[in-house]
């Protein structure tokens, strides 16, 4: 009896819990709809499709319609309807010929953008608010007042990419390209709304998204964007009023993955899972195009649709003060946080002004929404820092984020947005032009006088060395005819100089030494490793060329690059004579010049002898 009531008390609580958390689900499991999607199969032959439209026209009294211009290809068609005409076409004879009938959902840009759309006309950045600008900061004037822009540290991150070659593309209530993004690149979009290429932001929601990914940035006006060398694609989905449909939404996901779209940002969202979407999602995702969504702005448990689906990041929102904005959602579906703002300071991008006659203006928003493209725009920087797999990408973006230790209900999802540490970690372990260059510049080889000088290896006497080693092959080559070969060169390059340019390679914190002795000739072995610059007398001697030629001889190919061993390090020995004769245990005295001078004549002496033997051989 005691186990039965505690068993009763336990389904009890479960029950309550249960109910708690479904609550909480609503908006996941409820959405607004107006229409009916039919998605027909794409195998049904055009006959058949012809008369299931027919039909539906008869019995449901409705004309059947494509939603735009791209829907033909994938049979996807509207009509109007409710719950109870959705019901009726799922049991109708012609539901066979289709993949799926579902409700039209209608998402919207998260109502919270609506109530706070508090313009901030800032003309200029003087203020108690400003900041002294770094040496590396942009000459943006309102560059000072983007806290959002210094909370994600995006200066670091541009020191190794800015997005060069990544699209991004924005769905949402179109772009209107005000003063701030006329020096960004745009690709060719389209208004799913209208059903016209042309798409225009008539909302100013859209504008301000795109503002923070890619907004003109050290063009000495307005604000900056994160990515702002990525380009945009324009994709309208929602009208005036902030909403559109799961249909025009999903066609603009394939629009974007089948128009060479690296990143998608979608700042809407609603309730209602929708198959469609879910399928369009999918064949992006297997595109390699990265699909970031904002998290929805009703403070509840469980993110709305699109943030909710798999291969979505989600994206929850911060105010200023680093904590969760008070209506951000969070829990199921919030993959990482980011700037969204707050009543005590919102994200400054430019856009247009609806209340104020469509006019371009700084404007101040707060929501999910805000905190999703800055993900997005952190993405393409990871993206075109090399790293191509979404998942891989959400990784970085998960590894590299400031973590949040205590964070039960996942606010935060993996953390707190960093672009400099998110490009840092895709750039691990590569070597790109910046760096490049720098290594370059921090060994003085971008200075003239280097050139002259020598610098972390003397230039001029290794180059007299290989020139040395080709002169004496081709000396003895005139008087002792032989063919010339791949091993006879190679073995000059190593005896006489190495691969010198690795001498003083140099990359992040990999041991120096595997490239010093790569970069050594075979007399400069002996101290390699140590990086020393006095000679090994053992390496530097006759020794070595006769024991390559005691190995090698029998090989009729093998044996001329001992033979070629032998005439470059004539040819290095006889130069270091001159330029740095030091010897272990001799110094840079006479007797170390003597001791380089008779092992470079020793050294031809062999090749010669070998070379002279050859002849009489053949």
């Amino acid at each position: 009896m005691k186990r039965l009531i505690l068993l009763c008390l336990f389904v009890i609580g479960l029950s309550a819990t249960l109910f708690h958390f479904v609550n909480f689900q609503g908006l996941a499991v409820q959405g607004e709809f107006q229409t009916i999607v039919i998605d027909f199969r794409e195998d049904i032959p055009k006959d058949k499709l012809q008369q299931d439209l027919n039909a539906i026209a008869q019995q449901f009294q409705v004309t059947p319609q494509l939603d735009n211009k791209f829907s033909a290809k994938d049979n996807v068609y509207i009509i109007k309807g409710d719950k109870t005409r959705l019901k009726e076409l799922k049991r109708s004879l012609f539901a066979k010929d289709t993949e799926f009938v579902e409700p039209n959902y209608i998402y919207k840009i998260p109502k919270l953008g609506e109530v706070a759309r508090e313009a901030e006309f800032l003309q200029n950045s003087d203020g108690e608010d400003s900041k002294p600008r770094t040496g590396d900061a942009p000459n943006d004037p309102l560059y000072v007042k983007q806290w959002h822009m210094h909370n994600i540290n995006v200066e670091g991150a541009w020191k190794l990419t800015k997005g060069k070659g990544i699209t991004v593309a924005v769905i949402d209530t179109g772009v209107s390209k005000v003063r701030d993004l006329v020096e960004t690149n745009f690709v060719k979009g389209y208004d799913f709304v209208n059903d016209r290429e042309e798409a225009t932001d008539d909302n100013g929601h859209g504008t301000h998204v795109a503002g923070t990914i890619a907004q003109a940035t050290n063009n000495g006006y307005g604000v900056v964007g994160i990515a702002y060398e990525a380009n945009l694609m324009p994709l309208k989905v929602l009208s005036d009023y902030g909403g559109g449909t799961i249909a025009d939404i999903a066609e603009a996901i394939r629009f974007a993955a089948d128009n060479n779209a690296d990143v998608i940002n979608m700042s809407l969202g609603g309730g209602g899972e929708s198959k469609l979407m879910q399928d369009a999602i999918e064949y992006a995702h297997n595109k390699g195009v990265v699909i970031i969504a904002a998290a929805g702005n009703e403070s509840e448990n469980g993110s709305a649709y699109p943030a909710r689906y798999p291969h979505v990041i989600g994206v929850s929102a911060l105010g200023p003060d680093g904590i969760k904005a008070p209506y951000s959602n969070y829990g199921a579906g919030v993959d990482i946080s980011a700037p969204g703002g707050s009543d005590a300071g919102k994200v400054l991008q430019e856009t247009i002004d609806l209340d104020n006659k469509g006019e371009e203006t700084f404007l101040g928003l707060q929501g999910t929404s805000m905190a999703s493209p800055h993900v997005a725009g952190v993405a393409a920087l990871i993206k075109a820092s090399g790293v191509k797999n979404p998942d891989e990408i959400l990784g970085v973006l998960q590894n590299s984020a400031r973590k949040i230790p205590e964070d039960s209900l996942n606010y935060y999802g993996a953390g707190q947005l960093n672009a400099e540490a998110a490009v840092k970690e895709a750039t691990k372990g590569q070597i790109n032009f910046q760096d490049f260059f720098r290594w370059l510049r921090d060994n003085g080889y971008l200075n003239p006088r280097f050139w002259i000088d020598g610098g972390a290896y003397a230039l001029i006497p290794k180059i007299l060395m290989v020139i040395g080693s080709y002169l004496l092959a081709w000396f003895l080559r005139v008087y002792f005819p032989f063919s010339w070969s791949w091993t006879l060169a190679t073995g000059l390059l190593f005896g006489s100089s190495g691969l010198f340019p690795l001498k003083g390679f140099y990359i992040f914190d990999l041991p120096q030494w595997p490239f010093r002795v790569l970069g050594s000739s075979i007399p400069e072995l002996g101290n390699a490793i140590q990086g020393t610059n006095a000679f090994n007398p053992l390496f530097a001697s006759v020794l070595i060329p006769l024991g390559l030629l005691g190995l090698l001889l029998g090989h009729p190919k093998l044996k001329w690059f001992a033979i070629g061993s032998s005439i470059g390090m004539a040819a290095c020995l006889g130069v270091s004579s001159i330029t740095d004769p030091a010897v272990w245990g001799l110094g840079t005295t006479i007797l170390s010049r003597i001791f380089l001078v008779v092992n470079a004549l020793l050294c031809f002496g062999l090749a010669h002898f070998v070379v002279t033997n050859e002849e009489k051989t053949v």
